[in-house]
């Protein structure tokens, strides 16, 4: 029966989570949530009720069921059903409307998967992202996240927080969003980088987990405007092989993190939790152009590896070594900003042509940039003359160099391109709650 949604709180069972009705086998126990399906067979009615935890089936009779979506309140006993969503149903006593929805969905949510086009779910976002399958990716991505935080923490790391409103670009002044500051000319971020690598003066060993922004006309399956950047830098490294090694560590930890927090979202989605190697194996650039020209025939045009060779070097590695990881190691300095280090010479000398930056590839796409960084004032003066960026720009940065930096470097990882790719994700719109690319500022 329906009862108002007026009856007092003190009357009431504690809420029970329907992941864990297996435990309240025969008990009464009270649910709420939100109406995910619902089917009248005349004197018989049906609901799915949709909570945190996953879904179940209610079965009743004299219910008044509301639209799809309405939160509800399920009291009833918990009886074994082996073909309900995990094995349970609740056979309803009492049932009441929290709060009803005033029109149907413009989607229905255990349907979309299938007849919905694309750009309808991401218009109706606020809707959809109620999804089972569309919320699995955003759990996902927030124990990554968790996992992030955690690891760097026990290796010493200090979060930060960095402006992400900037007088100037930290890659040269490229693919900005400008704005109004008060009738000065200002940017939305497109990295932390100039800010971690001073907090390093700091810390040492910082890392920070925020949106960057990029102004960047591309309507690709791999591109964001506004994404989340995990981002990563640490002082007193011998060269870019302790960040190479301190990713390989991190990656481990958050793939053990995710058999433990969010394997029933990886098997609801039908995805894998990639094995991280003792030793992601690494090649460096021209190697990588290299081997995907003769292994496979494809041509490599540009300074970097484009989208087909980055598929190809991970197929190969997959078949050869078994890891869905790769580093791309030593990138020209056309294909770095101004305040990558460059390599040695066999003399001992730095470099005019080759940097220490290295790129992360994970099952055919870069999901990590980064690199050891410039540490000489001198060399970081030289560095922005060579790349004809003007100093005065930039020197909130380069005054922190005139003081002592440590040889440093770091990384950044894209969460949405790495959930994306982790969970089978084709588009990585669908790994953001409420993506920015280029056609879309709403929801």
């Amino acid at each position: 029966m329906t009862t108002p949604a007026t009856e007092p709180a003190q009357q009431r069972l504690p809420r029970t989570l329907t992941r864990d009705l297996r435990n309240h086998d025969g008990q009464t126990v009270r649910l709420q949530g939100f109406v995910h399906a619902r089917r009248d067979l005349g004197g018989v009615q049906f609901l799915v009720l949709r909570d945190v935890s996953g879904v179940t089936q209610c079965v009743g009779s004299g219910l008044t069921l509301p639209l799809a979506e309405s939160s509800v309140e399920v009291t009833g006993k918990v009886k074994a059903h082996p073909k309900a969503p995990g094995g349970f149903e609740v056979q309803v006593e009492d049932f009441r409307v929290i709060s009803a929805a005033v029109e149907p969905a413009p989607v229905e949510i255990p349907k979309m998967e299938w007849n919905v086009n694309p750009e309808t779910m991401l218009d109706y976002r606020v809707v959809t992202v109620r999804g089972l399958k569309e919320r699995a990716a955003l759990k996902v991505q927030a124990e990554l996240v968790a996992a992030f935080r955690d690891h760097l923490m026990t290796e010493g790391f200090t979060e930060i927080s960095t402006p992400k409103i900037v007088s100037a670009g930290a890659e040269g002044g490229a693919n900005l969003f400008p704005i109004d500051y008060f009738g000065q000319g200002a940017y939305l971020a497109q990295s932390p980088q100039l800010y971690k690598q001073i907090m390093v003066g700091v810390f040492e060993r910082v890392f920070e987990v925020a949106p960057v922004y990029r102004a960047e006309e591309h309507a690709t399956s791999r591109h964001l405007n506004e994404y989340l950047s995990l981002d990563v830098e640490m002082g007193f490294i011998e060269d870019e092989e302790d960040v190479m090694s301190l990713e390989n560590r991190l990656l481990a930890a958050i793939m053990t993190r995710l058999k433990t927090t969010a394997q029933a979202e990886f098997d609801l989605l039908g995805a894998h939790i990639p094995d991280v190697p003792a030793h992601i194996p690494r090649i460096t650039l021209m190697d990588a152009r290299a081997l995907v020209t003769e292994k496979y025939g494809h041509a490599v045009g540009g300074k970097d590896l484009d989208p087909e060779a980055e598929r190809l070097l991970c197929q190969h590695y997959a078949e050869t070594e078994g890891s869905d990881f790769v580093f791309v190691t030593k990138y020209p300095r056309a294909a770095r900003p101004f305040y990558a280090h460059p390599d040695s010479n066999a003399d001992g000398t730095p470099s005019s042509e080759i940097t220490r930056g290295f790129d992360l590839l994970f099952r055919g796409i870069e999901i990590t940039s980064g690199g050891q960084r410039i540490h000489d004032h001198a060399m970081l003066m030289d560095s922005i003359a060579t790349y004809k960026l003007k100093p005065e720009t930039l020197e909130g940065y380069t005054e922190v160099f005139k003081y002592g930096m440590p040889p440093h470097g770091g990384f950044a990882i894209g969460a949405e391109r790495l959930t994306a790719k982790l969970l089978g994700i084709s588009n990585v719109r669908y790994a953001r709650a409420f993506p920015r690319d280029r056609h879309r500022l709403t929801p």
